[in-house]
């Protein structure tokens, strides 16, 4: 059989089924994406698809996401018939992730092809990420453009011959019409990887950075650090911590940069956050991005892991920490209560107040016995709803459905 993955970002949500299907020397497994990186699968052949031209410089700003989704969908569709002439290579059936335009044209260039659509994200100028924050602006210019966002979810939908969400919270964001068709099947948690080994201790020489001795380990990820995932939040409740605490240690993993909202004026948010300062930098660890082994050792040694978000897409970093058996501490906010239920696998904190959020760290760090038992009823959740081999056997079941 063979098979086609289209994301910009390779092997984002379609690792573990690009890795069951390469396992097959029978299948064929291209991916495309629009930038190489360190990423290698066995058995997968990846293919980098160019873009023509950047979106028309001087465009109405409606407008812009809806060019380059074009752009990028053109630029699959031409790589796609690419692979025809190329490799000789025909899908039987195509899975590719909807938000950027990629599966745009495919099903114009191969009709009878199934194709399986990733919907992540549908865009609100209400009652989700956007105008959270009390003080938060929402213009009736930003209204009108986030509508105009969404022109390519609608546009990508149509065509699909099955298509599914991560999670009921993000399913919950998209129309009525359009849920009719969701399925739910998160991606999958790696609960082998992702899993407790007591006694851990975080060392990571390349930083350099040696907690062996720390008696807490207070840790929180982010891809950027940035408003929507709570940093700033977090440097607060982190400063109230580190004043109560003083054998306490914080460790921050992230890129500082923004990745979702308004960004700063000519600086990061973290700058902003060590211009405050109020805080002892010999305790506060910025470790940068971690590579997988690090990562699962950031995981494994921390005493209590904290996780914030607005009501946004959630992060592969909270369901893995449960998985790993951490201590969690997260914002009550729809898309972490799909999961977490305070007390029971996690304490829940206000993300608008970071004194409780301090509290409730504070709360597990004091409290050996309440960690062990919040991280086993983590582990516990992910592995009856979110383990990878239940969530392939759902994605896979959806593929072969629309299969003739």
């Amino acid at each position: 059989m063979n098979i086609l993955f289209l994301h910009p970002n390779f092997p984002a949500q379609f690792l573990h089924l690009a890795i069951h299907f390469a396992r097959d020397p029978k299948n064929r497994v291209f991916f495309l994406t629009k930038e190489m990186n360190q990423n290698r699968l066995n058995n997968v052949t990846v293919g980098i698809y160019k873009l023509n031209r950047e979106a028309t410089k001087g465009i109405h700003h409606y407008v812009k996401p809806m060019e380059n989704a074009i752009l990028e969908g053109q630029a699959v569709g031409r790589a796609i018939v690419g692979l025809k002439e190329k490799a000789d290579f025909v899908p039987d059936v195509i899975v590719g992730h909807t938000g950027w335009g990629s599966t745009l044209f495919v099903k114009d260039l191969y009709p009878k092809v199934p194709l399986v659509g990733y919907f992540e994200w549908f865009y609100r100028a209400f009652g989700s990420d956007v105008g959270y924050w009390p003080e938060d602006k929402v213009t009736e210019d930003d209204k009108m453009r986030i509508r105009s966002m969404d022109g390519t979810p609608l546009l990508a939908f149509e065509p699909c011959d099955a298509c599914f969400t991560p999670t009921l919270w993000q399913k919950s964001q998209f129309p009525d019409f359009m849920q009719e068709r969701l399925q739910v099947i998160h991606e999958g948690v790696d609960t082998d990887f992702a899993c407790p080994q007591p006694g851990r201790k975080l060392v990571l020489p390349k930083l350099p950075l040696d907690l062996s001795e720390a008696e807490e380990v207070v840790t929180y990820l982010s891809r950027g650090l940035e408003p929507y995932r709570g940093f700033p939040q977090f440097m607060d409740a982190v400063r109230i911590l580190l004043a109560r605490r003083p054998n306490c240690h914080v460790v921050i993993a992230g890129v500082d940069r923004s990745c979702y909202g308004p960004k700063p004026k000519d600086t990061t948010w973290k700058e902003l956050e060590e211009k405050k300062g109020g805080y002892d930098k010999s305790r506060v660890h910025f470790t940068g991005l971690l590579d997988r082994e690090s990562y699962q050792m950031f995981l494994q040694a921390s005493t209590v892991h904290v996780y914030l978000t607005r009501p946004f897409i959630l992060s592969w970093s909270m369901v893995e920490s449960m998985s790993a058996g951490c201590a969690l501490v997260a914002s009550k906010t729809p898309p972490v209560e799909e999961f977490v239920e305070d007390g029971v696998n996690g304490l829940l904190a206000n993300f608008r107040e970071p004194s409780h959020i301090a509290m409730r760290i504070e709360e597990a760090l004091e409290d050996a016995e309440l960690r062990k038992r919040l991280g086993k009823a983590a582990r516990e959740t992910v592995l009856e709803k979110l383990d990878k081999r239940d969530c392939l056997r759902r994605q896979l079941n959806m593929i072969y459905g629309v299969m003739k």
